[in-house]
């Protein structure tokens, strides 16, 4: 599992896309290991920048996420079931796939690569069992329609920042 662990930290979405430096890699994988996405502090690597303005948690493209993490086999079992709804995101990793049976709203799914590169963005409602990702190597639930508001889509890049263990 390498660098995650189950808590909780900030998800940003950085620059990407389109055009961006996505197309370097074919297979979108870019061979990162387990933390490739973990960063230091709240930017991604070089000539990387958000895809907007530090609007504040939640608040659009560039502004700091709530996010919980499910590094776990238990944290990651439960996901979000049993919830009303959650502020903010959560990170599965590793997987590939999720369902929403048991669920009780709607959410949206970003699929990741290893380098926390979104593959696909998708809306599943309560009792669905969505597609396998074979390149997936993390998932990112929100409820729906925060993934669009947060600028998060094919191509994009997001960090995720841990909050240091208390």
């Amino acid at each position: 599992m390498g660098k995650w662990r189950d808590g909780t930290g900030t998800l940003r979405v950085l620059g990407g896309g389109p055009g961006g430096d996505s197309a370097k890699d074919p297979d979108g994988d870019f061979g990162g290991g387990p933390g490739a996405g973990l960063e230091s502090g709240p930017r991604g690597g070089p000539g990387e920048e958000p895809t907007g303005s530090d609007r504040g948690p939640g608040g659009g493209p560039g502004g700091a996420i709530p996010l919980e993490i499910a590094a776990s086999y238990r944290a990651r079992r439960r996901g979000l079931l049993g919830r009303d709804g959650i502020a903010g995101a959560l990170l599965i990793t590793p997987t590939n796939s999720v369902h929403t049976f048991g669920m009780r709203f709607p959410i949206d799914v970003a699929y990741l690569d290893r380098a926390l590169r979104v593959i696909d963005v998708v809306t599943m409602r309560p009792g669905r069992l969505g597609m396998v990702r074979p390149r997936g190597r993390h998932v990112l639930e929100a409820e729906a329609g925060a993934m669009a508001a947060w600028g998060v889509r094919r191509g994009v890049r997001v960090t995720a920042v841990p909050n240091p263990e208390a």
